[in-house]
Order: structure tokens, then sequence, then C-alpha cells
């Protein structure tokens, strides 16, 4: 039998983080009806809030496939939940290339998991692909869902192409610090996992 080979038991641990990750970050979503400026704060709140869950299936994980599976996982989710196919492709890279990462430290580095964590939390960005690319729908949708016009120039004044760069970048360093806060919190279950 090839060890290597993804078996039911990793297809049910990759459901389980993906649907505890859908729960954070509907949850976190939730947030940006009190203001506007809280949607751009995902890029901040999510890799944090997401870190412990999403270090424990680090500890899990042994085999290539199984974060990317979850990003596939994370995007069709997004998609069938009203964020649209535009932030698909980015959702679906920053797990491949976080699989890769993890996979260069044979799934028992710590600084790979950091670094593919971090990139990984790239695809929080996703959520603010359809306000930057599809702009005057995206407000017309904001309006007919009832929102104020005041709630709407206000989220267009945190995301717009000249902010998402930045937005990007913050997804990036809260990742790295979300991975260690993860960590300390979940230590004993690196520890069991040979991670170091």
């Amino acid at each position: 039998m090839n060890s290597k080979k993804l078996t039911a038991k990793d297809f049910i641990t990759i459901g389980i983080f993906t649907a505890i990750w859908f729960v954070v970050e509907f949850a976190c979503g939730m947030l940006g009806y009190i203001h506007p400026y809280i949607v751009a704060g995902y890029a901040v709140i999510l890799p944090i809030v997401g870190a412990v869950p999403m270090m424990l299936f680090y500890t899990k994980v042994e085999k290539f496939g199984m974060i990317s599976i979850m990003s596939v996982l994370i995007a069709i989710i997004m998609f069938v939940t009203g964020m649209g196919f535009l932030g698909a492709p980015i959702t679906i890279l920053s797990g491949i290339i976080a699989d890769f990462i993890a996979k260069s430290g044979g799934y028992k580095s710590f600084k790979k998991t950091v670094l593919s964590y971090s990139v990984f939390c790239i695809w929080v960005c996703a959520n603010f692909f359809p306000v930057v690319v599809t702009a005057d729908s995206y407000r017309q949708d904001l309006i007919d869902a009832g929102f104020s016009a005041e709630y709407s120039e206000s989220l267009f004044r945190a995301i717009n192409y000249k902010t998402i760069g930045i937005l990007v970048v913050l997804c990036f360093i809260f990742g790295i610090i979300g991975a260690y806060i993860g960590k300390a919190v979940v230590r004993k279950h690196f520890e069991k996992a040979g991670i170091v």
C-alpha cells in the first residue's frame, strides 16, 4: 500500500477542518455587518482566528494534496455561498503553493508550516475580489440588499485597487503571527506529531 496515497481517513480530516474553517469564516463574516472596515479587517482577523484549527490540521497533514484539496473545497464553498468565482484561482493557487511549502519540510518543519500557513491565508483576499473587480455591480447589490450609501462608500474606501496589495500583505503577515499563536495553543499536538 502506498503510504503517500490519500486515504478515507485523510479525506474525512480534510472535510472536518474545511467545515471548521467555513464556520470561522462565516462567523467573522457576520462581523462585517457592524462596519464595512471590519470587512477589510478580515485580512487580520481570519488568519488569527483561523490559526488554531489550521495549526491542528497541520499536525494531521502528512501527505501532499490535503492542503490543496482544502483550498479547492473552500473555493467551492465561497462560490456556492455567493462570493462568485473571481476569487477561486487565488484560493486554489495559495493552497497548492502552501502544500508544496509544507511538503518541502516533510510536513515536520515548523518554519515551513509557518510559511505554508501564511501563504495559505492569502486566500482570504478572495473575499475582496468581487468588491474590486465588479465594483459597480457589487455596489448595486449592496443597495439592493438594503445597505446604506454610507456603508457602501466606506467599504469601497477600504477595499479597492489601491488597497488590495496592502490587504494581501496583511494576510501574509498575520498568517505568520497566527501560526505562532496557533502552535502555542496546540503545542502538545505539535510535539506528538513531531513538528519542530
